[in-house]
């Protein structure tokens, strides 16, 4: 469906995107996760036809994209800020499209019924964009996205607006929809949570280049290096010393994988790799900080400060967390340990 072969582009010597290669499957939803400045939206901005690439080609279908407007390209856009016409009431703003395709008004009418039924308005045509609320503005935004059939939707931020608990429902809502419909979606988001819900492959950006793509699942397990892993969220990254099954860190010796990367390498240790033991058993640890997660399984986070070497994250079971200032000792589960494939001396 879509296809970037080498996409590059400068701003005021800048270089926002730096030969960047992406493709997109029909019926695929891909979402660019990457922090502010990372060049996620200006992909998204070229793709749409409203940013020239410098250099490189997008293709759609097969069909090199260099001169295509964005009104002739096919596709849907929604933004962040919903960009929904005050003037109009729900019906004419979701028909927007249509009309702007020559559509009949009887056409006009059942499409936004039937699109105002698939995003759980029904009914809602006569109301006005005020009097909405933010979570039913991102709806109708959608329903107009999707209003002309585009052969590819593409979400600039779409939730970012919303409270977490409505973000969190409607981002199944959305995978479940783009589902049903046999959507092809390319959405870019700064939240890890909402990209991993919704994404059937994740494209993680770091100053314009794609640091690592993958399954979601994929790019949890196995960050591709300390960038990725960082902003994952994960703090557990130090250099090592990796020979056979075994690296040296200033933890101390820990097991890593079989067949992991071998040399000198960055070690990631996921917090539920970090098992807590008696004092004096293992790595002298002091419990320096104590934050409650909640959750189903009401765990526990905590900061732990070897004597001399760098903090460690750790989690546990509420009932089984020490108090602050405690002491305990610390081993490591080689199943949360992860080589990741730069050098020591990348990230």
């Amino acid at each position: 469906m879509l296809r970037l072969d080498g996409v590059t582009v400068r701003f005021d010597g800048h270089t926002a995107l730096d030969a960047v290669d992406l493709e997109v499957a029909d019926h695929e939803i891909v979402c660019v996760l990457g922090p502010s400045g990372s060049g996620k939206s200006t992909l998204l901005r070229v793709v749409a036809g409203l940013q020239h690439a410098d250099a490189g080609r997008v293709l759609l279908s097969g069909r090199d994209q260099h001169g295509v407007p964005a009104h002739k390209r096919e596709l849907g856009l929604m933004f962040q800020d919903h960009q929904l016409f005050p003037q109009r009431d729900v019906a004419g703003n979701v028909g927007f499209g249509l009309r702007m395709r020559g559509a009949g008004r009887a056409e006009q009418a059942a499409a936004v019924a039937e699109l105002l039924d698939l995003v759980g308005l029904p009914g809602a045509q006569r109301r006005e964009v005020p009097s909405l609320s933010g979570g039913e503005q991102q709806r109708v935004a959608l329903a107009r996205a999707l209003a002309p059939s585009p052969r590819l939707l593409m979400l600039d931020e779409p939730l970012g607006q919303l409270d977490r608990a409505l973000r969190e429902r409607l981002v199944v809502e959305l995978r479940a929809l783009f589902r049903r419909l046999g959507t092809t979606v390319l959405a870019v988001t700064h939240d890890q949570g909402e990209a991993f819900a919704l994404a059937d492959r994740i494209v993680v950006m770091d100053g314009g280049r794609v640091a690592q793509a993958g399954t979601p699942l994929e790019v949890w397990r196995s960050p591709a290096s300390e960038f990725v892993a960082r902003f994952l969220g994960f703090e557990n990254v130090v250099p090592a010393t990796v020979r056979d099954a075994t690296a040296d860190t200033p933890w101390g010796t820990v097991r890593v994988p079989a067949a992991s990367p071998q040399g000198e390498r960055k070690v990631l240790v996921r917090p539920t790799g970090v098992r807590l033991t008696a004092p004096g058993d293992g790595l002298p640890c002091t419990v320096t900080g104590r934050t409650f997660r909640g959750g189903p399984a009401s765990v526990v986070s905590l900061l732990l400060q070897p004597a001399d070497a760098p903090p460690l994250e750790a989690t546990c079971p509420l009932p089984h967390a020490p108090e602050e200032g405690g002491r305990v000792g610390v081993s490591f589960d080689p199943d949360g340990v992860v080589v990741l494939h730069e050098g020591g001396a990348a990230g």
